[in-house]
C-alpha cells in the first residue's frame, strides 16, 4: 500500500492545530517560498532558513523547512522589493539555492509566542534544565537553583551554544530568580523586568545596547543586586523550534522530522 503524504499546507494546518495558539487576524506565519500543495516527504524545523540549513535539509531529503525567522533578513519580508531592485548578489544566490533544492519554506513565528506559556521560553528553559510552569504569567519569570552570576553565565553560554555571551553585573552575586527577554526586546521591557524586586537577572537575546546597558550599569554602580545576560538572538530563541519538531512528529506520524540548530554567527568575535 502506497503512502499518501500530506501537502505542505495540510502539514502546516495540523501543526498549527496541535500548537493550539489563538489565530491572529494579521500574522507573519505564512509560506515564504515554494508550492504549499507539494507533497511533504520530510520536515526540518530551524531558527533561520539560512543557506547552510537549506543545504542540510536537502541532504536529508526534507522538502518542508519550518523557520522561526524569515528568509530574506526582514521580519515581514518587506526588504525583498529593494533586494530585487538593487540586484543584490546575496539575495540572487540564495534564491538560486532555494530553486535548486526545491523546498517549501513556512514561516512559523507568531503561534509560538502567542501560546501561554510562550513556547520559545519553554524550549529555552528546557534546554537549560529548567521547567516553565503551565501557570506562569507573562513575561516568563522562573525560580532556579541559587548560583552565582558567573556560574549562570557559563551554563547559559554552554547549553545554548552562545560563546559570545556577555553579562553586566557582579560575577559573585547570587541568582535565584530569572526573567526571560528572549529574541529581541526593547529597553523598556527589560527595564521593567529588572525593576521588579524579586528578579536578580534577566536573560536577553538581542537588545538596544546602550539604553539597557546603561541602565544596568547604573543599577550595579548604585548598589542594586541586578544583572543582565545577553546571549544573542539565535541562541536565545532557537530551542523553541525544537519544541515544534516534537509537535510536528506527533501531529504527522510517519513523516521524518528533525530540528537543525543554527550556529551563533557572532561566535568568531575578537577575544582578549
Amino acid at each position: 500500500m502506497s503512502i499518501v503524504f500530506p501537502t505542505a499546507a495540510q502539514a502546516a494546518q495540523r501543526i498549527v492545530s496541535a500548537i493550539g495558539a489563538p489565530r491572529r487576524d494579521a500574522t507573519v506565519d505564512e509560506f515564504l517560498y515554494g508550492d504549499p500543495n507539494a507533497a511533504v516527504t520530510g520536515i526540518v524545523t530551524t531558527m533561520i532558513a539560512s543557506s547552510r540549513v537549506l543545504q542540510q535539509a536537502a541532504d536529508s531529503h526534507a522538502n518542508l523547512v519550518i523557520t522561526h525567522e524569515p528568509l530574506f533578513w526582514d521580519h515581514r519580508d518587506e526588504a525583498r522589493p529593494d533586494l530585487i531592485r538593487e540586484a543584490d548578489p546575496v539575495y540572487r544566490e540564495k534564491l538560486s539555492c532555494l530553486e535548486q533544492h526545491g523546498v517549501v519554506v513556512w514561516h512559523l513565528h507568531d503561534a509560538l509566542h502567542d501560546l501561554r506559556p510562550d513556547l520559545v521560553d519553554v524550549g529555552t528553559a528546557r534546554r537549560l534544565g529548567w521547567t516553565v510552569p503551565e501557570t506562569v504569567g507573562y513575561p516568563t519569570v522562573l525560580d532556579i537553583a541559587p548560583q552565582t552570576l558567573a556560574e549562570l553565565a557559563t551554563t547559559v553560554a554552554d547549553q545554548l551554544g552562545a560563546p559570545a555571551t556577555r553579562f553586566i553585573g557582579a560575577g559573585g552575586m547570587t541568582c535565584s530568580r530569572v526573567g526571560f527577554a528572549l529574541g529581541f526586546r526593547g529597553a523598556t521591557y527589560i527595564r521593567h523586568l529588572l525593576a521588579r524586586p524579586d528578579i536578580q537577572v534577566v536573560i536577553a537575546g538581542e537588545i538596544h545596547e546602550w539604553e539597557i546597558g546603561g541602565y544596568v550599569d547604573d543599577a550595579v554602580t548604585l548598589g542594586f543586586p541586578k544583572a543582565l545576560l545577553v546571549v544573542g538572538h539565535i541562541p536565545s530563541e532557537q530551542y523553541g523550534m525544537r519544541e515544534i519538531a516534537d509537535i510536528a512528529s506527533h501531529a504527522l506520524p510517519g513523516l521524518p522530522v528533525s530540528f537543525i540548530a543554527c550556529p551563533d554567527v557572532y561566535a568568531g568575535g575578537i577575544r582578549r
